[in-house]
């Protein structure tokens, strides 16, 4: 049984994703003036980025119980390859945009902090006492937000959050603070979902047409993640709306 609405929401993201993107396009290849690293857009992409990782930790809970609910021990090693999946996939991005953008290429993003976060926070589902898991995720929050004013001489330790100095990037998501929302994914998980059941009402809209469409693009994120910006860059260049310089 798949709940329906994490599907929708993790949708929900992924249309707010691709417009954010579409309006960076817009920005980066200069047809388009606006700013969104302050103000109404920077909220937006976190508020994208944190459904996202904040839903990752819910699957995981729920992924973990619904493996209890069979009957079986949930393995390490499950959580383990897929961790290393998505840190694959993030790696790609890596290499790919390493080519295509030089210095801006990618070296921590958002699919490495979720395949990290995917290994490091087995080790939280099992545990009894919910609290240290949302003292830890606040604790990430915090320090995230602490280490995000400071850069540093050094660069081996960018993964946590530690920036070294002129540091940019396309996409940055150190586990500082954003395996705290992975974490608080989890806790909410446990809250809202024990024992792989609802403790909450909520009518089936699963089959509202509308529904039915969001959930689907929630349930193929990772696939649009890694395909819609090629497809956006193309389309723009197909319209005319950018060019790519000589």
């Amino acid at each position: 049984m798949r709940f329906w609405e994490i599907d929708f929401l993790r949708g929900c993201a992924v249309i707010t994703m691709v417009i954010y993107h579409l309006l960076y396009n817009l920005y980066a290849f200069g047809s388009l003036n606006i700013n969104l690293y302050q103000g109404f857009w920077h909220y937006f992409q976190v508020a994208t980025a944190s459904t996202f990782l904040a839903l990752a930790g819910v699957s995981l809970t729920l992924s973990y119980n619904r493996t209890l609910q069979q009957g079986s021990q949930p393995r390490f090693t499950k959580y383990l390859k897929r961790g290393l999946r998505i840190l694959g996939w993030g790696m790609v991005i890596t290499v790919f945009t390493y080519l295509t953008l030089g210095d801006w290429y990618v070296r921590f993003g958002v699919l490495h902090c979720i395949g990290v976060s995917t290994i490091l926070g087995y080790f939280f589902l099992a545990l009894p006492n919910d609290v240290f898991t949302l003292v830890v995720s606040l604790l990430c929050l915090v320090l995230g937000h602490i280490l995000s004013y400071h850069t540093f001489p050094f660069s081996f330790l960018l993964f946590l959050g530690f920036m070294p100095h002129h540091f940019h990037t396309i996409d940055y998501f150190p586990l500082f603070p954003w395996w705290g929302v992975v974490l608080l994914g989890i806790f909410l998980g446990k809250q809202l979902y024990p024992g792989y059941q609802r403790a909450f009402s909520l009518p089936d809209w699963s089959q509202v047409l509308p529904v039915q469409v969001v959930s689907f693009l929630g349930r193929h994120s990772l696939t649009i993640y890694l395909l819609h910006q090629p497809i956006i860059i193309v389309v723009l260049y197909l319209l005319g709306i950018i060019s790519f310089p000589v």
